[in-house]
């Protein structure tokens, strides 16, 4: 347990060196103030200069542009692993996810937009989820969705239903272990996550 939480403890500090804090600013204004308002930022080189910021520039290349000009958050894979495509458990999955062993029984999950897990339950075992990058979503049976972004830990109680899984414009990892595991642990797969409960969110 001890090198457990040295790891948890490095990849916390990680986490808070490589993942940038994001701010999304938005504008509101009567009579066309705020379309005004962005009009002057581009005339007077304002935004240009934002754009040739270097330190900024390697932000914005954490987000792609898809056809339909929905921006979605990549995730830098030097720092975190994707790992290989999880096959074994694809059946319990919505969308593709990828599999990256650590040290000490520690998995890197890799999450694609949108991607999520079915509704399951840890039978007398305990299981940690710690987000190290991008955002994403954990939602018990019953409860609200809880979002998940970089240094965010939860303890899924044993025999608790619930799912995890990426948010719909961003890519998404998170490290997992079980922790108190009795004597006939067992993971019980069971629905998908409808569209509907998804899309909610």
């Amino acid at each position: 347990m001890k090198a457990i939480r040295l790891i948890i403890l490095a990849l916390l500090v990680m986490s808070c060196k490589q993942q940038p804090i994001t701010m999304n600013l938005y504008y509101t204004g009567e009579n066309g103030s705020a379309r005004k308002f962005m009009e002057e930022m581009e005339s007077s080189g304002t935004a240009s200069a934002i754009r040739a910021d270097e330190d900024l520039t390697a932000n914005d290349a954490k987000y792609i542009r898809t056809k339909d000009e929905t921006m979605i958050q990549t995730v830098d894979f030097s720092v975190w692993p994707k790992g290989e495509p999880n096959t074994a458990y694809a059946q319990y999955f919505t969308g593709n996810s990828y599999l990256a062993p650590l040290e000490a029984g520690l998995m890197n999950v890799t999450f694609e937009p949108r991607c999520r897990n079915n509704w399951h339950i840890h039978h007398k075992q305990v299981q940690v989820l710690i987000c190290v990058a991008g955002r994403g979503w954990y939602q018990e049976w019953g409860k609200e969705a809880v979002p998940m972004t970089p240094g965010t830990i939860i303890a899924v109680p044993a025999e608790v239903k619930h799912w995890h899984g990426a948010a719909a414009d961003s890519w998404f990892q998170h490290i997992t272990y079980h922790k108190d595991v009795q004597e006939g642990a067992s993971n019980e797969w069971l629905e998908p996550v409808t569209d509907s409960i998804y899309n909610s969110l």
